[in-house]
């Protein structure tokens, strides 16, 4: 007996090598394992792939986000595409949270003291759950994995790690202080100790399905997530009404549940050997009609490697004995020992392949279907956003080409048109000065009539010419002014006009359509243009100095001017020989009697005649310097005494005689006493306005040439000003355009590099997206 136990101990390593010898399904499931050790290592190996993957998709998602907020652009993303994309961040961490969690988990159900807790305590090789004789688990106790060297308990809803030998009393149906059948105990055992918990497995284990009615309440609390149930049945009886209606609610509730069947107890079997392959056929035959007519989750042939006959309790003792936990055997060895244990053994392989193969579907075909989802909606998304950029930056370089043309071209054009203007400019300045220069020569040569107009009371007391010069300068200034004004005015503002609607014309064919409405408006806006004329003939006449003493038109000095017969005026001659004139003229004047007071005419004297045009100073001759020399002796001869003057007329007589001398004297005296007598504040006045016409023709054409060329200058400057706005409007326009042109070109730029960006993010998406089908292909479909 001894050498039978010792060679019952080498069957779990003879499992690993040989195949099931009654499931030809499952060996060429076996045939064809990706694995080589143990299959619980599909689940690991899985496990670590779709975290991986999720990992990726993870940090694909945080790299979309943060390029979708990089780009900022409506035109491009949405800020509904952008919560979309960030609505993956939630989905892909729960995800990752679930399958941190993820493990493999079976299920054990069963009816009472049907040896549940012996299965689990045997698949761990300790007796870790409390078993015996009769109801003895009470609640729900899961075993799982823990990387501590101890084990340890925590109850539902509490962290406090308690020992595990206080199991016994918490779940145990027997003890006084027991929890209630739907309390949940975790039993956190070491790794080390147990190669399926090494491979994240979880073991259930329940109370009898037959103590509680409330069966929906676990199979909601404890069943949803599960990959495998194993249901324990007693082999002594056959598979009762109570535990299929468990399962089949179960099968209600998940889509074609993993059921394994274990008809314990086998070893009763031996009592009976002549029994035993009926009993067999007959729990076979039910168990399969079971699992495949009425759960429908598996075809016979399928259900043949799904069902197996154990006895839990002699494969316990049998690996509890090699680990030196007992030393006494289990009895006497009963027959079908070897096959019981070989079973048993056949039962956790088969067990291990089909919970690795069930929870890779149940835990990762869900979570890899939804990342394949997520992976092609972000491809898609990530495409449209490409298209986006890749379209607009298109246009944009259309434009952005297009822009520098027109501005290239702008820049040609405003060259050309401002060089044509400004010379239009110098040209109308030009004319203006011509135009003004030649009005205000003609109204200097008509100022006689401007002076005779002046309506003033006339006297000659010196305080009463200076008022009126005063006046009359005013008068002068005003009326030629307004002169000036009338004749040139109409004329300089229709010219400045015309140029300025030529300017505009040129110029503001180069805006924008939407803005030369707007200029065509500043230019028709402005008032019309009007010179202003300054002459201040106050300052230029300030010294002139009136001569309006009584002077005999038969003087000597007047006699000696009409015999020189040259255009010399007597205040000329006096100017010449006296050293302090009375009037200082600088041109020539209308020929004058020196002793009248009006020019002389061949009719009656009316108004004032007009003053001649200006011209060089007279040169002066011989015959001018004998007048000269003899005026400068006309004071000596008048300040000689009567008799000397008597003396003179005393001989002259001789020569004439006394009548001839008496009726000369006579008539020169008769006209001494007429002009005498005609010398009045009237003639003064005549004389007084005829002196200021040729001083004040001769002063105001000084100015002729600068009055003009200011005229000029106005209207250089006013068509300067519209040029400068119109083209300050074309340089407003044409920095525009280049800031446009600038921005477009950045905003190219940026463009190329969202186009750049989401390519690769597109092209990332794409290669998750062969990842997932990788691990699909892998993992999912294979299995």
């Amino acid at each position: 007996m001894s050498g039978l136990l010792r060679t019952s101990s080498n069957i779990d390593q003879l499992m690993t090598s040989i195949p099931p010898p009654h499931s030809a399904a499952a060996q060429d499931r076996m045939s064809k394992s990706v694995v080589t050790s143990s299959p619980l290592k599909i689940f690991g190996n899985a496990k670590k792939s779709i975290r991986d993957i999720f990992g990726g998709i993870a940090s694909y998602v945080e790299e979309s986000k943060a390029c979708v907020q990089k780009i900022n652009d409506e035109r491009i993303c949405s800020a509904s595409e952008r919560v979309k994309i960030g609505e993956y961040t939630d989905k892909v961490a729960g995800i990752r949270e679930v399958l941190s969690r993820d493990h493999m988990k079976v299920v054990f159900f069963g009816r009472t003291s049907n040896g549940k807790s012996t299965v689990i305590n045997t698949m761990l090789r300790s007796k870790i759950l409390p078993s015996g004789i009769g109801h003895t688990t009470h609640c729900f106790v899961q075993v799982e994995g823990s990387d501590t060297t101890e084990g340890y308990m925590l109850l539902e809803g509490s962290a406090e790690k308690r020992p595990v030998s206080s199991l016994k009393d918490l779940a145990n149906a027997l003890s006084s202080v027991k929890l209630e059948e739907n309390s949940l105990i975790r039993i956190c055992w070491p790794k080390n100790m147990c190669s399926l918990l090494k491979d994240d497995v979880v073991l259930l284990d329940s109370p009898g399905i037959d103590v509680s009615p409330d069966l929906d309440g676990w199979i909601d609390k404890f069943c949803l997530d599960a990959d495998v149930f194993v249901l324990v049945a007693n082999a002594e009886s056959t598979l009762m009404q109570t535990e299929k209606n468990f399962f089949l609610k179960v099968s209600e509730m998940l889509s074609k549940p993993t059921v394994f069947i274990l008809n314990n107890r086998w070893d009763a079997s031996a009592s009976e050997p002549d029994m035993m392959e009926m009993v067999r056929s007959q729990h076979m035959e039910r168990n399969m009609e079971f699992l495949c007519n009425e759960l429908k989750v598996v075809n016979k042939k399928e259900a043949e490697g799904r069902i197996f006959f154990v006895s839990a309790k002699e494969a316990l003792h049998n690996r509890l004995t090699e680990k030196g936990a007992v030393t006494t055997p289990l009895g006497s060895v009963l027959e079908g020992y070897q096959s019981r244990l070989f079973e048993f053994a056949q039962f956790e392989r088969t067990f291990e392949e089909c919970i690795s193969r069930s929870a890779v579907k149940t835990k990762f075909a869900q979570h890899a279907h939804k990342g394949k989802l997520m992976a092609c909606e972000l491809r898609e998304l990530m495409e449209a956003l490409l298209d986006r950029s890749q379209s607009l930056r298109e246009e944009v370089t259309k434009v952005y080409s297009s822009s520098t043309n027109q501005l290239a071209q702008l820049e040609r054009q405003l060259a050309e048109i401002s060089t044509d203007i400004e010379n239009t400019i110098r040209m109308v300045a030009d004319d203006v000065q011509l135009k003004v220069s030649r009005a205000l020569s003609d109204e200097l040569r008509k100022l006689y009539v401007l002076v005779d107009e002046f309506d003033r009371p006339f006297h000659p007391d010196a305080m009463f010419l200076n008022v009126y010069k005063n006046e009359l300068h005013q008068h002068v200034e005003n009326g030629l002014g307004k002169r000036i004004q009338d004749r040139c005015s109409q004329v300089l503002g229709e010219l400045v006009q015309i140029s300025e609607q030529r300017m505009a014309d040129k110029l503001l064919v180069m805006l924008p359509s939407e803005k030369q409405e707007a200029a065509h408006n500043l230019i028709s806006a402005k008032p019309q243009f009007s010179v202003e004329y300054r002459l201040d003939a106050k300052n230029l006449c300030a010294d002139f100095q009136e001569s309006i003493e009584f002077r005999f038109s038969f003087s000597p000095a007047a006699l000696l001017g009409r015999y020189m017969r040259k255009p010399v005026s007597f205040t000329a001659l006096w100017n010449r020989a006296a050293p302090s004139p009375r009037v200082r003229l600088t041109q020539s004047v209308p020929y004058l009697d020196p002793g009248a007071h009006t020019p002389v005419t061949e009719g009656p004297t009316v108004g004032l005649t007009p003053a001649p045009t200006a011209s060089p100073p007279p040169a002066f001759d011989a015959n001018t310097d004998l007048a000269v020399t003899l005026l400068r002796l006309a004071p000596a001869i008048s300040s000689t005494t009567t008799i000397s003057c008597i003396c003179l007329a005393g001989a002259i007589s001789r020569y004439v005689g006394w009548k001839v001398f008496a009726v000369v004297g006579g008539i020169y005296g008769s006209l001494y006493v007429y002009e005498r007598l005609m010398w009045s504040n009237r003639a003064k006045e005549r004389a007084f306005k005829s002196q200021y016409v040729t001083y004040a023709s001769s002063k105001l054409q000084l100015i002729v040439d600068m009055t003009s060329a200011n005229a000029s200058h106005q209207v250089q400057q006013e068509l300067n000003n519209t040029y400068s706005r119109l083209k300050h409007e074309v340089n407003t326009a044409k920095a525009e355009l280049r800031s446009e042109i600038q921005s477009m070109d950045t905003d190219r730029n940026k463009l190329n590099d969202a186009a750049g960006a989401l390519k690769t993010l597109r092209n990332k998406a794409g290669w998750l997206d062969n990842e997932i089908n990788g691990f699909i292909s892998r993992f999912i479909d294979y299995s």
